[in-house]
C-alpha cells in the first residue's frame, strides 16, 4: 500500500491493466456462451432467416459460406421459417454479390426463388445486419434467426437487437468452426471485434 501511495500514477496504471484483463476475460467468455447457444432448440419459428455471407467464387460459394447456406436450409426445411434472406456484398474484380451466390445457392437446393431474396449490401457485418434489419422493416418482419459461424453469435445479435429487430442465433458448426485451432482463433478476434463494436460501434 505504501508504494501504491508515493507511486499514484503507476497505480492507475496497474489499475488500468487489471480492469482490461478483466473486461476483455469477460468479453471472451460471454462469446464462448453465446457461441454454443443454438436459440433454435428454444424459438420454434421466427419470421426470417438472415445468413451472413462470406467468399464466393465467380457466383460459386466458399465451403464457409456453404456451411452457412446448409445450416440456413436446415433450418428452413424443419419449418423455423418461410424466408431466407442471404447478405453481403461483392469485393472489387467479384461477378456476383454473397449475397447472390448464396441465394442461387439456395435455388439450387429446391427452396423456392419467391421465398429468397438476396440483400447485397455490406462489406462488413454492420453493413449485412443492416441490410438484414432494412429488408425485414420493408417486409413487415419482426422476428429473425441469425446464422453464421458461432463465435459470432454475441456480435450480430447485439448488432440486430441494437437496431430494432427481435434477433436470435443459430450458427453452423460444420463451415470455418471445424477444428479446434479455427475455434480459439475465431474466439479470439471475434472478442476484440465485440469490444470494437461496444465501444465504437463498428
Amino acid at each position: 500500500m505504501r508504494f501504491l501511495r508515493r507511486h499514484p500514477i503507476l497505480a492507475v496504471l496497474a489499475f488500468g491493466v487489471l480492469a482490461a484483463i478483466v473486461v476483455v476475460g469477460a468479453t471472451g467468455v460471454a462469446v464462448w456462451r453465446a457461441a454454443h447457444d443454438d436459440e433454435a432448440r428454444r424459438i420454434d419459428h421466427v419470421d426470417v432467416i438472415a445468413v451472413l455471407g462470406a467468399a464466393e467464387y465467380d457466383t460459386r460459394p466458399s465451403p464457409v459460406l456453404e456451411g452457412r447456406l446448409r445450416h440456413a436450409l436446415g433450418l428452413y426445411d424443419d419449418g423455423f421459417a418461410d424466408i431466407i434472406v442471404t447478405l453481403g456484398g461483392k469485393q472489387p474484380g467479384d461477378v456476383s454479390t454473397e449475397a447472390e451466390a448464396g441465394a442461387m445457392w439456395l435455388e439450387e437446393h429446391g427452396v423456392p426463388s419467391a421465398a429468397v431474396s438476396a440483400e447485397s449490401v455490406g462489406n462488413n457485418t454492420l453493413e449485412s445486419i443492416r441490410g438484414a434489419v432494412g429488408f425485414m422493416r420493408t417486409h413487415d418482419l419482426h422476428t429473425v434467426f441469425l446464422v453464421s459461424d458461432p463465435w459470432h453469435n454475441l456480435r450480430i445479435r447485439r448488432m440486430a437487437r441494437d437496431l430494432g429487430a427481435t434477433a436470435y442465433v443459430s450458427a453452423t458448426w460444420t463451415s470455418a468452426a471445424r477444428t479446434h485451432e479455427t475455434r480459439f482463433d475465431g474466439y479470439v478476434r471475434e472478442t476484440f471485434a465485440y469490444l470494437d463494436y461496444r465501444f465504437f460501434g463498428k
